[in-house]
């Protein structure tokens, strides 16, 4: 119905004045008032505290205890790896360890005995400690074929199947704690000295229709050599609805100014084109074709030409579009 009644209006091409009696049409009366000055800037949702469990030791996936969206406890058992060979270097290592042992032992008889010399023996006790070391390694690898959680959170992502093989290194879990998040927004280079003074903003998820303020904003140091941007990092209050890796935009707050504005609600557009409902004072309907300049406070849109103080405005376009069709 939306885009019917705007092909329709556009295909008149603002010939303004589709005229009829307005029905209880939701309006706003416009004026300069004052608006918060943004740069508005597109960023990801991203958990402060999360990590990738990786595997540590060979083997195939023998069982798997957790998957993506469940809430674990640190220490909770995630996954099991085949690790026989670990336990057989464990147990090969073991085995020199004792060799090692008794040979430094019977080096330290000889030298009492005047057999040996301290080098034979200090010789003895390198191999001892070797052995003692390799043997430690090898039960730490054992060790590794319970895959535990390292912090207590939420599955982001599980990355393997049961009968996969696992490498070292080769990522099995991702996991994030959903208390603490932020976004991170990417600032071209030419607007950091702005930023620079900049210390609130608001974040808005179009998804949710939720708008949020900043509890913190830090502007990374570097720039990318590549892409000539600034990572800017913004810390998020808690938002049951805010995920990892969702969309969001962040408009920092640079200063205030008096300015004539529409919701952006309020805006026809068909390509450059843009326009409003605007109620007269004798209750007609006149679509008038607006140039426009950026987004500011929450929501609006700044009109440079167009509209005067005083316009009524029509916030519902759809609705006005629906009276004026039906009235020709």
């Amino acid at each position: 119905m939306k885009s019917i009644a705007r092909s329709l209006i556009f295909a008149l091409a603002l010939v303004s004045t589709a005229i009829m009696a307005a029905d209880a049409l939701p309006v706003i009366i416009v004026k300069p008032h004052p608006v918060d000055l943004t740069i508005p800037a597109e960023s990801v949702v991203e958990a402060v505290q999360q990590t990738t469990v990786g595997a540590q030791v060979a083997g195939r996936v023998l069982e798997v205890r957790a998957d993506s969206g469940q809430r674990v406890t640190k220490g909770d058992l995630l996954m099991r790896i085949d690790a026989r060979e670990a336990g057989e270097a464990a147990r090969a290592a073991e085995a020199q360890y004792k060799v090692a042992k008794l040979n430094y032992e019977r080096h330290q008889q000889l030298k009492e005995q005047k057999f040996v010399s301290q080098a034979a023996v200090d010789k003895a006790r390198a191999d001892f400690d070797a052995a003692a070391a390799n043997r430690s390694a090898a039960g730490a690898s054992q060790s590794h074929a319970s895959i535990v959680a390292p912090m207590t959170g939420i599955v982001a992502r599980r990355h393997v199947e049961a009968g996969d093989m696992a490498m070292p290194g080769t990522p099995l879990f991702t996991i994030y704690q959903p208390g603490s998040l932020r976004v991170t927004a990417s600032i071209p280079q030419h607007r950091l000295p702005a930023m620079r003074g900049v210390s609130s903003a608001r974040v808005e998820f179009p998804e949710l229709g939720k708008w949020v303020d900043a509890s913190a904003i830090q502007v990374l140091p570097t720039v990318d050599a590549a892409t000539h941007v600034a990572q800017v990092r913004v810390s998020l209050p808690g938002l049951a609805e805010a995920v990892p890796g969702m969309f969001a935009r962040v408009h920092f707050v640079t200063g205030r100014a008096d300015k004539l504005t529409v919701p952006a609600g309020a805006i026809l557009r068909r390509g450059e084109v843009a326009a409003v409902y605007v109620q007269t004072a004798d209750q007609r309907l006149v679509l008038r074709q607006l140039r426009l300049g950026e987004a500011v406070g929450q929501g609006e849109i700044e009109v440079l030409a167009g509209l005067a103080a005083g316009d009524k405005v029509v916030t519902d376009p759809v609705k006005a579009a629906i009276q004026v069709q039906s009235g020709k």
